[in-house]
């Protein structure tokens, strides 16, 4: 969480709740519900269904989605307006999958991050193996339920676009100026340049919208931000409650003790700790150093840094509301097998 790691006692993690509304709502998802209400009435769905549809070449739609995250400093809770987005927008679902796993564990903040504190060969394994694990795991999210998503794409690709003004350069400036507002509110720079610079963005933002786009335009892009924000955050409130809940509970001396050496077994628990825990940007960081300090192994170490940012409790409970229960129970799987997996193979081999 946002909080001290070492703090566990119940009324801490109502602090860290507290923490989580003030701190990551306001700079991250509030950002994040309005890029993916952006992306469900201002971006083309024919542009959508070029690139990330399920017509598209395979190395496009993949590449463009393992990647395209990179330059957001999100967590497992600020994506999923963004994949809900693109997904009702008619992605298909494994690039949206793709697009879904890699982005919190690849932005290139995080990376720098953890190659700062946890050494360059964890960093650069974190990168490959996030991108390598986004794609594998894509792929087999569309082949395992590929006669479903069939069905589902041809009923948008035959669906006809709604007519929104502003044009290129106007779609362009908007998103921009959102992905803007995202980035410099999820960074950690100094209280004051940050509100200075979000205001500029905003005021910008306003000046664009009111010169490229019509009221009615806004009314439909402002309708969708609150459906999202319904479908969405009160379950991640949940969530995040229970996780805290959860670490609470869960005694940490056997985590230190479970998560030594380089077996399968560690790596396998700490990909199922990962997947539950929540961990807000860049904090999962700074709890791997002080687990791998306490004698947690390398390979676990990746594993956690693998699964814990892409998966959380908050984030399953929303998941299974955008795709449904079947598709979650084969995500959940993928994400906790292979992590371990990847940070097996890493640990016995470097």
């Amino acid at each position: 969480m946002v909080c001290d790691e070492h703090n566990r006692n119940p009324t801490s993690r109502i602090i860290c709740l507290g923490e989580y509304l003030s701190a990551h709502v306001l700079t991250c998802l509030v950002p994040a519900f309005f890029i993916a209400g952006a992306i469900s009435v201002f971006l083309s769905k024919e542009a959508v269904l070029k690139y990330l549809g399920p017509q598209a070449k395979k190395i496009v739609s993949y590449g463009v989605a393992s990647v395209s995250g990179s330059i957001l400093a999100v967590c497992s809770c600020t994506i999923l307006p963004l994949f809900a987005g693109i997904l009702r927008r008619g992605a298909g679902l494994g690039p949206a999958t793709t697009f879904l796993y890699s982005s919190p564990a690849i932005n290139i903040l995080a990376i720098v991050y953890t190659a700062a504190v946890l050494g360059y060969d964890l960093g650069a394994a974190r990168a490959i193996g996030a991108i390598s694990m986004s794609l594998v795991i894509g792929f087999i999210m569309a082949t395992i339920f590929r006669g479903e998503e069939k069905k589902r794409t041809t009923s948008m690709a035959a669906a006809v676009s709604e007519k929104v003004e502003g044009g290129l350069l106007g779609k362009l400036s908007v998103f921009s100026l959102l992905v803007l507002i995202l980035v410099v509110g999820a960074s950690k720079i100094a209280p004051t340049p940050k509100v200075v610079s979000l205001l500029l963005f905003i005021v910008l933002l306003i000046v664009c919208l009111l010169k490229w786009f019509t009221t009615e335009d806004i009314r439909e892009w402002l309708g969708e931000t609150w459906s999202f924000f319904k479908m969405i955050f009160p379950l991640l409130l949940v969530g995040v409650f229970i996780a805290g809940i959860l670490q609470v509970i869960l005694p940490q001396r056997i985590v230190e003790v479970y998560l030594g050496g380089e077996g399968i077994l560690p790596n396998l628990f700490a990909s199922i700790i990962g997947a539950l825990m929540y961990f807000a940007t860049l904090t999962e960081v700074p709890i791997i150093k002080t687990l791998m300090n306490l004698g947690m192994g390398r390979g676990p170490a990746l594993t956690l840094l693998l699964a814990g940012p892409s998966l959380s409790l908050p984030n399953m409970m929303v998941i299974g509301r955008i795709m449904g229960i079947k598709k979650l129970i084969v995500y959940i799987l993928l994400v906790v097998i292979i992590s371990a997996l990847v940070g097996y193979a890493y640990g016995n081999i470097f």
